[in-house]
């Protein structure tokens, strides 16, 4: 259908008065029924008649009768309203019949990035789902964990997994505070942060801080750094780097904020090759349950 056939709001409220103004032939009933004054009935009537350019009732003050060119449009509009209220109603009862769990695991950068901006839309939308969610970086087995899906970057998605991207490429790239800069210099390469102090983060799971992974041409470049602090979070990472404490080692986008009031300045840009973003991946089933699809809707819908 044609953009230009379809109806504004206006002119759907306008048909639906006349509409029930045609079914009980009397503007005192049909104003009870909508809920406004007689005045206002016969305001939005002139209004349609104006707009087909037609009178589509014969009024006097004892009775109310159809036109011709009233009747024509009766036999037309009454049928596509309740066909609309229909489409609606329809969709009202597929909402409310997604239903249940749906356990969802995601990298801590991800939640504000991905999951936060949907949240209280996706749960007027669907009140009856449950999200379930479990928010570390830890690469888990969606299957044998009981996972329904995940939101990790691409670079450890599993083959077997169907991956949804939800944004663009992003880079890792160190980061430092002015003040920081100002008392010890601006590294040169990557090697040179070994002359720096700098905020370890370590993998789930892992005994060892993460190595920073940069791109000599096209050569990868793991750096093992040293510094005054180690933690498992990398948003704490980025907070201790916005205080002075050191170099932090971050994706690009989730310093964004710190990075745009210039509290921390991005080094080392020339090293910092992009790597497949965030992707939404779940195991392939025929049968994907309606919470899920739900829930990936609203995702691409937001991204």
């Amino acid at each position: 259908m044609n953009e230009a056939t379809l109806p504004t709001g206006t002119e759907i409220a306008q048909l639906r008065t006349f509409v029930v103004i045609a079914d009980t032939l009397s503007f005192a009933r049909a104003a009870e029924r909508l809920g406004v004054t007689p005045s206002a009935l016969s305001q939005t009537l002139r209004a349609l008649e104006a707009q087909v350019g037609a009178r589509l009732l014969h009024r006097t003050t004892r009775s109310v009768s159809l036109t011709e060119a009233g009747t024509r449009l009766l036999a037309n509009a009454a049928p596509a309203l309740k066909e609309l209220g229909s489409a609606l109603q329809a969709a009202k009862e597929h909402h409310k019949h997604i239903r249940g769990v749906l356990r969802i695991h995601c990298f801590r950068v991800a939640v504000d990035l991905f999951i936060t901006p949907v949240l209280r839309a996706f749960h007027e939308a669907y009140p009856e789902v449950v999200l379930d969610l479990v928010i570390d970086d830890h690469v888990v087995d969606i299957v044998a964990d009981g996972f329904d899906a995940a939101i990790r970057v691409g670079e450890v998605i599993e083959k077997d997994m169907v991956a949804i991207r939800l944004g663009p490429d992003l880079r890792q790239v160190a980061l430092a505070s002015p003040q920081y800069l100002a008392r010890h210099g601006c590294p040169a390469t990557p090697r040179d942060l070994a002359d720096h102090a700098c905020i370890g983060w370590r993998w789930p799971g892992q005994d060892l801080p993460y190595r920073w992974e940069f791109m000599d041409g096209t050569q990868a470049l793991d750096v093992v750094v040293r510094g005054p602090l180690i933690a498992n979070s990398r948003d704490f990472c980025v907070r201790a780097a916005a205080e002075g404490i050191g170099i932090a080692f971050a994706i690009e986008e989730a310093a964004a904020e710190e990075i745009r009031r210039g509290q921390l300045l991005v080094l080392l840009e020339g090293w910092s090759a992009p790597f497949p973003g965030f992707h939404l991946c779940f195991p392939s089933r025929r049968q994907m349950a309606p919470a899920l699809r739900a829930f990936i809707d609203a995702l691409r819908h937001e991204s």
